[in-house]
């Protein structure tokens, strides 16, 4: 599934929105377009899912950067920039940007030329002592609407603020920070959505 985040002026951002519980077979198909450090990691895992979720959201990310390189995946090189962010080692004229996020079996991509990009996303269940992380993590305004809602609303509303400002982590290649570290963000644009029932989401990405 893929579809056009066309609710942000700015212009062209790609969402791809992909399942992680394959077959067998097709998991070891997509296990060999990994590289070597890859697989490495793939077998640290401790558990079988998370393996096979990892081999088959980082082998996805592959297919997918190689279809806009005009390469094959397994000669896509990925580096991580200074605040550990991943990108492309050799991202040429095409100047791509790309973000990554998984929960459960859905995996997000973003895809953007040019600008900075950020993708979060969270499938919704109750979170003991929400009011406490979001009022160490939330920005101010964020934080207030979520106080806001009502008992009912607050385990959507939380993921819903929790992914927009991981989001925003992300493009900033930050990562995610106390609210008291973050800079301004006025640079930016964020967008929510739910790629999938019982997930919500969010993109961010830099203003032109």
């Amino acid at each position: 599934m893929k579809f056009s985040a066309s609710a942000l002026p700015d212009g062209a951002v790609e969402v791809v929105v992909a399942r992680l519980d394959l077959e067998p077979d097709a998991l070891g198909a997509l296990a060999g377009l990994l590289r070597a450090p890859e697989r490495q990691r793939a077998c640290r895992f401790r558990f079988e899912r998370d393996r096979r979720r990892y081999v088959v959201a980082r082998a996805r990310l592959r297919q997918l950067l190689a279809a806009r390189l005009g390469t094959q995946p397994a000669s896509v090189r990925l580096a991580r920039g200074i605040h550990g962010k991943p990108v492309l080692a050799r991202s040429g004229a095409a100047d791509w940007r790309f973000s990554v996020s998984h929960s459960r079996d859905i995996a997000l991509y973003a895809f953007c030329r040019g600008r900075e990009v950020g993708i979060d996303v969270e499938a919704v269940h109750a979170v003991q002592d929400a009011d406490a992380i979001a009022a160490w993590y939330f920005p101010p305004r964020e934080l207030a609407a979520f106080l806001s809602l009502a008992p009912r609303d607050k385990a959507l509303g939380f993921f819903g603020g929790w992914t927009r400002t991981e989001a925003l982590g992300k493009a900033l290649g930050v990562g995610l920070q106390p609210a008291s570290a973050r800079d301004d963000d006025s640079g930016w644009r964020v967008h929510s959505f739910s790629p999938a029932p019982g997930y919500v989401a969010a993109l961010a990405v830099e203003r032109a």
